[in-house]
C-alpha cells in the first residue's frame, strides 16, 4: 500500500492506495498564504490520518519544479512561501519510509497511463488545461522528466504573440474575451453564439498544440485533463480541423485523443511514483 498526495494552492488531497485503487481519501483546504512550515504540518497531518503499518511509500505531486533525486521543491505555484522546500528529507525523517516527489502534470500523465484511460498505450502525453498548460511525458511506459523535471513544458513554447500556455489556458478567456473558461462553457451550453465562437477560436489553438506535440513526440495518445477539458464538445470540431493540416495525414489519423474522466487521477499518479 502507498499514500498519494496531490498538493495544490486550493486543496491538499491525499489517498491511501492499494493496487491502483483509492481505499481512503481526504481533501482539505490548503493554507496557501501561510508560512512554509504551516503547510508542511498540513501534509504531515494528512499522511498520519492515512498511515497504516503496511504503507511502504509516499508519493507527492506538486505544481512546481522539483529536484527529483533530492526531493527539493522550488517556487510552488500559488504557494508563495514555498521557495525551496527539502520536502523529501523532512517527510522521510518524520515517517521513516521512502518519499517520492514530482511535478503535478507528470503525476497526471503517470496516473492515466498506470490507472486510467491510457493504460493500453506505451507512449502518452498528458496535458492539463486550466489556469495554465501542464504536460507530462510517458515514453516506452516510463515517465520521462528530463534533467530538471522540465521535459514536456510545451506551454512555454513561443506561439503567435505570446506562448501556447497563453492561448490554450485561462489567459485566453480572461485577456481576449473578458470571461473565464467556466463561464464560456455555461454560455455555450445554453447555445450562446458568441460563446460558441470563442470555443471555435480556442479549438484552433488547441489543434496547433496537438500538432506541436505530434511533431515533437509522435505519441500513441494524448489525454487532456484540467477544468477546461470539460468543454471538449465545444472545441473538438475546430481542434480536429486544425489537426487536419498536419504534414503527415496517416499519422494524425492514428492519434487517440482522450478526455480524462477520473477526478483523482493525479492522486493515483502521485502514489504510482512509489513504483
Amino acid at each position: 500500500m502507498t499514500i498519494g498526495i496531490d498538493l495544490g494552492g486550493t486543496n491538499i488531497r491525499g489517498g491511501l492506495v492499494k493496487n491502483g485503487k483509492i481505499v481512503t481519501k481526504i481533501s482539505q483546504p490548503c493554507f496557501s498564504d501561510q508560512p512554509e512550515n504551516v503547510i508542511i504540518d498540513q501534509i504531515k497531518k494528512q499522511i498520519r490520518m492515512l498511515m497504516l503499518q503496511s504503507v511502504d511509500g509516499i508519493g507527492i505531486g506538486v505544481p512546481s519544479v522539483v529536484d527529483v533525486q533530492k526531493g527539493i521543491v522550488y517556487n510552488v505555484q500559488n504557494i508563495p512561501s514555498w521557495k525551496e522546500v527539502h520536502l523529501k528529507d523532512i517527510l522521510e525523517a518524520e515517517f521513516k519510509i521512502p518519499v517520492y516527489i514530482n511535478n503535478d502534470a507528470n503525476c497526471f500523465a503517470l496516473g492515466e497511463q498506470r490507472c486510467g484511460d491510457a493504460k493500453k498505450f506505451q507512449n502518452v502525453i498528458g496535458i492539463t488545461l486550466g489556469t495554465g498548460v501542464g504536460a507530462g511525458l510517458i515514453i516506452n511506459n516510463q515517465l520521462y522528466c528530463g534533467s530538471n523535471v522540465g521535459a514536456g513544458e510545451i506551454g512555454s513554447l513561443p506561439y503567435l504573440e505570446h506562448t501556447l500556455e497563453f492561448y490554450c489556458g485561462g489567459s485566453f478567456f480572461k485577456e481576449y474575451h473578458n470571461t473565464t473558461g467556466k463561464q464560456a462553457m455555461q454560455l455555450a451550453q445554453s447555445g450562446d453564439e458568441s460563446a460558441l465562437k470563442i470555443w471555435t477560436e480556442f479549438g484552433k489553438h488547441i489543434g496547433m498544440l496537438v500538432k506541436i506535440v505530434m511533431y515533437a513526440y509522435d505519441p500513441d495518445a494524448i489525454i487532456f485533463g484540467g477544468s477546461i477539458s470539460n468543454a471538449y464538445p465545444y472545441f473538438k470540431k475546430a481542434m480536429r480541423k486544425e489537426m487536419e493540416t498536419f504534414d503527415y495525414p496517416e499519422i494524425i489519423k492514428k492519434i487517440k485523443i482522450i478526455i480524462s474522466k477520473r477526478e483523482d487521477i493525479s492522486l493515483l499518479g502521485a502514489a504510482s511514483l512509489c513504483g
